[in-house]
């Protein structure tokens, strides 16, 4: 007879005790019970394995696993140990509604292969986030709009992750494996289903270092070069412009993105290089002028 879960989550933390007791908190709630939870702790040096002792849940299940750094080779062991159909990933800082697995899972039908949903974010920042929609899920859409998937707000077919690969655990890919990942699993074909509700939380944390927007900027210009059709882009005019959007919706979002940390000097040059690939993309002449007007307060 097989006992095997339904679903297993998976949650990779590193020093997050006091974000991680919430988490699994959150998955004991849950509406639907026929769960393995597998936490991936990178050699914690808190409380993270006290915390999940404390759970007492022959269902959480703790594996310690070094990532030296790259969090898709902890996601990674996690898909390898797991027995469920269905994996679904919980990062150890956020929390789910006691809903969540219960309305995913149902919503895989006719051949649906990734469900997502919307999430609360909360912490330093405050705003509903919504997945998707599934015209923006596709390989060409992902490719010229960005990332509109997260992980803990996904649930997915374990085959299909496990038939690409599973995620890169390419170090230059950092912060932006999930979004090559999501490629991948678009350049299948595979069916997406977005629910437009809230079913979880995404916690936004203070103090971090502006070094990580440069970090998954050039991570995520790494994921493009990577996807972009290998033809001789000279010699296509389309393409060529085509690229050249995605690199200025990167370079704009990193400089608004510095912007919401008060590094209005530091946006400057990422703004500059956005409307240097794409003259015509008018929000980033808006976001120079944010910026001037920045640097003129402080």
């Amino acid at each position: 007879m097989d006992n095997s879960p339904i679903v297993t989550v998976i949650i990779p933390t590193y020093n997050h005790a006091h974000f991680l007791k919430e988490a699994l908190s959150s998955l004991l709630g849950q509406t639907f019970t026929d769960w393995e939870a597998i936490v991936v702790n990178n050699f914690s040096e808190d409380d993270t394995v006290s915390v999940v002792e404390s759970f007492a849940d022959s269902r959480i299940i703790l594996e310690n696993f070094s990532n030296k750094g790259v969090i898709a080779a902890s996601r990674n062991r996690g898909i390898k140990l797991a027995r469920g159909k269905y994996i679904a990933f919980l990062d150890s800082d956020d929390t789910w509604f006691p809903e969540k697995l219960a309305k995913c899972l149902v919503a895989f039908v006719n051949d649906v292969s990734l469900v997502c949903h919307g999430l609360q974010w909360f912490g330093d920042q405050k705003r509903d986030m919504f997945c998707g929609p599934e015209k923006r899920a596709s390989f060409e859409a992902l490719l010229d709009y960005g990332n509109c998937i997260t992980p803990s707000a996904t649930v997915v077919l374990k085959e299909w992750v496990e038939s690409v690969g599973c995620f890169s655990e390419d170090p230059r890919l950092v912060t932006s494996e999930d979004y090559h990942l999501w490629l991948k699993l678009a350049k299948e074909n595979i069916k997406v289903y977005c629910i437009r509700e809230i079913l979880g939380q995404y916690r936004i944390h203070s103090g971090n270092q502006s070094g990580s927007v440069l970090r998954h900027m050039n991570a995520s210009l790494s994921v493009i070069n990577e996807f972009f059709p290998k033809q001789d882009v000279s010699q296509n005019i389309f393409t060529r412009i085509r690229i050249r959007r995605c690199y200025c919706r990167i370079y704009y979002g990193a400089g608004r993105a510095m912007q919401h940390k008060g590094q209005f000097f530091r946006a400057f040059p990422l703004l500059f290089r956005a409307i240097a690939y794409s003259p015509f993309f008018m929000k980033s002449y808006i976001a120079v002028l944010v910026s001037l007007v920045g640097v003129v307060r402080k």
